[in-house]
């Protein structure tokens, strides 16, 4: 591949839809070029990191690589129409990972008692429930699905939005509006209309504003009323924070975990020794396993750092001002980072992934997410006599969140238990 080639494959949404395409360039790079000037057609430069020690170093170091202003990776075109419907500014949203300190500080904390282990133990007899009603609905099925649209994308989604507060009966609409986002750049799941980004980024802010007024109205035991409710130094949070806030819990609260959930069955499929060993000891290896279908999936697939002051990476000399992209999925192959990083051990350790980030972005979520994919697992390996591919697999393409977007599954189940 040529220079530009390779540029442009690693901007290309379609290279993250094809795991051997994109293993193969990033391979490549973690040993030619791991921090490597990066000029695609079509979008501004930056600096691609490659390696797992190299992320590590960035991210912890927050106070001289931000978040802000840069943190995915979009065409010129698409920021420019994010830039006029907004009137200047670079984003629709700002969120957790938008921010660097001291604002990060102060909004992750309005939440964050939520999502750790003491508080999720409220939640755990819910979400063992829903994932039962979810095997339940596969084994309703008759032995042939596809993983993704029946399971592994409602499983999660019914978990966030229950903590969220939104209801049931709008599960489809946020399912939809995630979809749409994360899968801007994918044709089987973009929106058809003209500023597509910028319209699903509307249709969440109306959705979300009604919320933040009833739940001024009426507080509840969710994370809606405490987000519509939250004061930031003294102050009530702003509409735009507040919106932002609503939209990573509601999007990235469940299409990782159905990518992980989905991506981590596969694999298994694929490699059925591992397979066999988890569904004789489930007990044991099922907390390792779950790790090793993060990293395997590594359902964010990048975030980007803008370089506060002069550095130098790896010898590379990076400008104040230059954009760096993380690729976290080349990190979690690293040969470097992990023993036999191309196969799928369940019981490997030490598993030192990144597919939650690493430092003071470290994924809010990451506890939960746990929780919910050995509820589903727990249930699924105590009643799933055999399966297999009935089918090819899809990834979605896109280069920031992805996985996969269909699974094609035969099965057989046993008798539930009475």
């Amino acid at each position: 591949m040529t220079d530009k080639s390779v540029d442009n494959a690693i901007a290309d949404p379609k290279t993250y839809a094809d795991n051997d395409a994109f293993h193969a360039l990033f391979a490549k790079l973690r040993k030619e070029a791991p921090v490597r000037w990066t000029e695609p057609e079509g979008y501004r430069p930056f600096w691609t990191v490659s390696k797992h020690a190299d992320i590590m170093e960035v991210e912890r170091q927050n106070e001289i690589f931000l978040n802000d202003p840069r943190l995915t990776m979009q065409t010129i075109q698409t920021e420019e129409e994010v830039k006029k419907f907004t009137g200047g500014n670079s984003k629709l949203i700002r969120s957790l990972v938008d921010m660097d300190n001291p604002d990060h500080r102060a909004y992750r904390g309005l939440t964050q008692a939520w999502f750790m282990p003491p508080n999720l133990k409220a939640i755990s007899a819910r979400v063992d429930a829903l994932a039962e009603k979810y095997i339940d609905r596969l084994e309703a099925k008759g032995g042939e699905c596809d993983f993704v649209a029946d399971v592994a994308v409602w499983y999660p989604l019914r978990v966030i939005m229950t903590v969220l507060g939104v209801p049931e009966e709008d599960e489809p609409i946020m399912l939809k509006l995630t979809q749409e986002l994360f899968g801007a750049t994918d044709p089987d799941m973009k929106r058809p209309d003209a500023n597509e980004t910028v319209n699903t980024v509307t249709d969440f802010f109306n959705y979300f504003t009604a919320m933040t007024e009833d739940r001024r109205k009426n507080p509840k035991d969710d994370v809606a009323s405490i987000i519509a409710n939250a004061t930031i130094n003294g102050e009530p949070i702003g509409h735009f924070e507040a919106m932002g806030y609503y939209i990573i819990v509601a999007t990235a609260g469940h299409d990782t975990t159905s990518s992980t959930a989905a991506g981590g069955l596969l694999a298994l499929m694929q490699n059925p020794a591992e397979f066999a060993k988890l569904k004789a000891d489930p007990d044991k290896l099922l907390p390792g396993a779950i790790d090793e279908m993060i990293r395997w999936t590594t359902p964010v697939k990048h975030f980007f750092r803008t370089a506060a002051v002069d550095y130098e990476l790896r010898g590379q000399k990076i400008k104040a001002g230059d954009n760096l992209l993380m690729c976290y999925w080349s990190a979690n192959r690293d040969e470097d980072a992990f023993d036999d990083p191309f196969a799928f051990k369940i019981e490997r350790s030490p598993n030192k992934h990144l597919a939650f980030g690493y430092g003071a972005h470290l994924c809010l979520g990451q506890h939960l997410a746990k929780m919910e994919i050995r509820a589903l697992y727990k249930e699924l390996l105590a009643r799933l006599d055999h399966i297999e591919l009935a089918g090819n697999p899809a990834w979605v393409e896109a280069s920031f969140v992805s996985g996969l977007k269909r699974l094609p599954v035969r099965y057989s189940m046993k008798r539930k238990a009475a």
